[in-house]
Parts: structure tokens; C-alpha cells; sequence
């Protein structure tokens, strides 16, 4: 490789000093650091996730069934994710609410084509235009993102728990979610919708509490102490207990359905509850300008188009499922298969679509 000439090596050099020292780096620069963690976090996400599906694909193509944990590239995959959560909390540290949540369509891109590369899948015509319409709209995201230089300290965070918005909205939130949690204890209505509005409604206030704990913890290692209110650790144990029941409905929701259904859905209820919980507690887009608020929320529409067209259009995967051969039975003349109903009770169950079970029994 040749030496560049000085005179491209000044013209590059003059290049970055003009960029990191205009006034609008000089401005964004907390939300940019904020943007690029959030982007790695998802990435890494997505890396840890193919990571670890590749590490379960290689375990069940083994003779002898071993436990995932023992797979040392299912740790390698843990680990990812790990330092790929710790990314994404730092980074409510540096940024917006309202532009930390809808780049979560980056760790749904980074699946489709990392999956290309670790599990030698092909590249589809969706993934195409999906990755297109992500790349636009977190261009849009990021420059007319909301700018909230002011400090989250603990006072600010205790005033703004008293404010008479921030009351309403959360009395309204409890009233929606009780009435969806009746319908799914007592009515035993179970549709993806319901379980999803109550993992929004819970992901609402896990951004506002992650965002808080985030913020003070980095202003303590600046110097400004705030681990020592009590706003801290209420803070910190509300963003717990909301992850934990914000998970058990999740699972609740994978459990019921396809990926490709609860994936679209839950993106845009959950990033959707976060930019309004966003603009209510933290006055997110208070100064902002009508045409900053119209194309941020057009980058919003089109983050949300990508994960559609990538998830919905994605066909579900199963491993193969041993099947009984009746040829293999002595005295039985069907040679057909008898497959095993996942949703059935016990293995072996006939599907009532197999006239050829029907006639044997």
C-alpha cells in the first residue's frame, strides 16, 4: 500500500477539524455518543443472538444431546449481549428517549444480515429494501432529534415526579393496564395485541426509570454525587421490577406466536410508548420546531416500515421433529408418517388433518 501524498493527508485533517469543530458537532456531539452506542449495543445484540443460534443449531446436530450452557460459543454469544445491554443502558445516559428507542431497528437489520454470515442464509429482496427504509429513517432520527442539554439530576428527576402531567399520565396507564391484565387473568383473552400493549405500557416505565438511573450515575462520575438521594435507588428498583414482568409478558407473547407477529408489533408499541413517556417526563420536544417534530416522526414511520418488511416477510424456522414410520412396524401396512403435534399434549398426537392416522385408528 502506497503512502498518501501530504497534501491529501492536510486536505483529510482539514476536513475532520471543520467537522468536529462546527457548531452543529459542538452542539450534538452528547447526542452522537449517545447514537453510537446505542447503534453498537444493537449490533452487538444482534451478533450475540446469531451467536447463540448457531451454538443451539450445533448442539442438536450432535449424537450426543449436550446442555447449552456447556457451549463455550453460547457464552462467547452471552457475553455479547451483555456488554451489548450495558452499551444501550449508557447511552439513555448521553441521548433522548425519543431517539435511543426507535434505533432498535438496527439489532433487527443486523439479524437479517448477520444471519447471512453466521447461519449461511441467503439475502432476500426484503432485506434489501428493509435495510434501505432503516438507513433513511435513522438519518431523519438523528437530525431532527430532539436536543435536551439540561442535566437529569436527582432534583430535577424528584420535581419532575410530582408534576401534574406526569401524574396523569401514569394514573391513565395504570387504568389501561389493569383493565388489559383483567381481560388476560380473569376473560383469559390471550390475543398478541393485549399482551403487547401491557409489555408498552410497562417498557414506558422502564425508559423513564433507565434513562434517570442512567443519567445519574453519569453525572456522579463526573463529580456531581447523586447516589446519595433516595430518588436513585426507588428509580432503580422500578426499572427492575418492570424489566422482570416486561420479560414474562414477552415470553407469554413468543410463546402464543410467530416471531414475525410479535417482533413488528412489539417494536412499534414499545417505541412508541417510550417517545410519549419521552415528551412527558422529560419534556422531550418542548422547544422543538413543527417541522422537526414532522420529519423526526416520518423517521419514526419509516423505522417502522423496516422492521415490517423484514419480520413479516420471514419464514419461520423449526428443527426437524423425529416422526414415526409405520413401515418400520412390524405388522402394520401404512407406510406412511405419523408427525408429532407440538401443540398436542403428549408425543405422538395425531394431527386431525391426517385421514391416513384416521383410517388406522
Amino acid at each position: 500500500m502506497g503512502v498518501l501524498p501530504k497534501s491529501e493527508w492536510a486536505s483529510w485533517s482539514m476536513f475532520f477539524e471543520g467537522t468536529f469543530s462546527s457548531p452543529w458537532y459542538n452542539k450534538h456531539k452528547t447526542e452522537l455518543l449517545g447514537v453510537l452506542l446505542a447503534a453498537a449495543s444493537n449490533l452487538l445484540m444482534s451478533v450475540s443472538l446469531s451467536i447463540q443460534k448457531c451454538a443451539h443449531l450445533r448442539l442438536a446436530r450432535q449424537a450426543e444431546l449436550k446442555p447449552f450452557y456447556r457451549s463455550e460459543l453460547w457464552w462467547c454469544g452471552a457475553a455479547l449481549l451483555g456488554l451489548g445491554e450495558l452499551c444501550n443502558f449508557t447511552a439513555y445516559g448521553f441521548a433522548p428517549i425519543a431517539l435511543i428507542a426507535p434505533l432498535g431497528c438496527v439489532s433487527i437489520i443486523g439479524s437479517a444480515f448477520i444471519s447471512v454470515l453466521f447461519l449461511k442464509k441467503t439475502v432476500r429482496a426484503a432485506d434489501i429494501v428493509g435495510g434501505s427504509l432503516a438507513v433513511v429513517g435513522m438519518y431523519l432520527l438523528v437530525t431532527f432529534a430532539p436536543n435536551v442539554p439540561q442535566e437529569l439530576t436527582a432534583r430535577r428527576i424528584q420535581k419532575d415526579l410530582v408534576s401534574w402531567t406526569f401524574l396523569v399520565y401514569v394514573i391513565l396507564e395504570i387504568i389501561i393496564f389493569c383493565i388489559l391484565l383483567y381481560f388476560y387473568k380473569i376473560k383469559a383473552v390471550k390475543h398478541v395485541v393485549v399482551l403487547l400493549m401491557m409489555v408498552a405500557l410497562l417498557a414506558s416505565l422502564t425508559v423513564i426509570t433507565v434513562k434517570a438511573v442512567a443519567s445519574m450515575i453519569m453525572l456522579s462520575a463526573k463529580g456531581k454525587m447523586q447516589l446519595t438521594y433516595p430518588v436513585f435507588y426507588i428509580m432503580l428498583i422500578l426499572m427492575a421490577i418492570s424489566c422482570v414482568f416486561q420479560v414474562k409478558f414477552l415470553n407469554q407473547a413468543v410463546h402464543l406466536y410467530e416471531a414475525r407477529t410479535v417482533v413488528p408489533i412489539n417494536f412499534v408499541f414499545c417505541t412508541t410508548s417510550a417517545i410519549i413517556s419521552g415528551v412527558i417526563f422529560y419534556q422531550e420536544f418542548q422547544s422543538a420546531a413543527f417541522l422537526s417534530v414532522f420529519m423526526f416522526l416520518f423517521g419514526c414511520l419509516l423505522s417502522f416500515l423496516s422492521v415490517f418488511v423484514i419480520a413479516v416477510n420471514k419464514k419461520e424456522e423449526h428443527l426437524q421433529v423425529p416422526y414415526i414410520d409405520c413401515g418400520c412396524i412390524p405388522g402394520q401396512k401404512l407406510t406412511g408418517k405419523i408427525q408429532p403435534d407440538s401443540y398436542g399434549s403428549c408425543y405422538g398426537t395425531l394431527n386431525n388433518k391426517d385421514d391416513s392416522g384416521k383410517s388406522q385408528s
